[in-house]
C-alpha cells in the first residue's frame, strides 16, 4: 500500500479534481497543487476517506506533507507560511 505520494508520482497534475490511481481515487485540491508548485518534492500522506473501499475503489485525499531538504534550501522564507508537517 502507498502511504505517501509526490507530485511526480501523481503525474504532476495541474488542476484540482478527482484522479484514479492504482491504489484508488485521489482528490487533489487547489491548495495541494499550490504546495507542490512551491515545494515540488513535497510528499503528502494519503488519507483514506471513511466508508470508501466498499467493493469499489478506495477514496483518498492528501493530508500532512513532508518538505524535502532541497526544497527548504530553495524557498526558506516561504516554508513557515505553509500549513503542514515539516519533518
Amino acid at each position: 500500500m502507498v502511504n505517501k505520494i509526490t507530485w511526480q508520482k501523481a503525474g504532476r497534475v495541474v488542476k484540482p479534481g478527482r484522479y484514479m490511481f492504482t491504489f484508488g481515487w485521489l482528490t487533489v485540491t487547489a491548495e495541494d497543487i499550490g504546495i507542490w508548485q512551491q515545494f515540488p518534492n513535497a510528499a503528502f500522506t494519503l488519507v483514506k476517506l471513511p466508508g470508501s473501499g466498499d467493493g469499489i475503489a478506495e477514496e483518498f485525499h492528501l493530508g500532512a506533507f513532508d518538505i524535502a531538504q532541497d526544497d527548504m534550501r530553495r524557498e526558506p522564507a516561504a516554508a513557515g507560511s505553509q500549513s503542514g508537517e515539516i519533518v
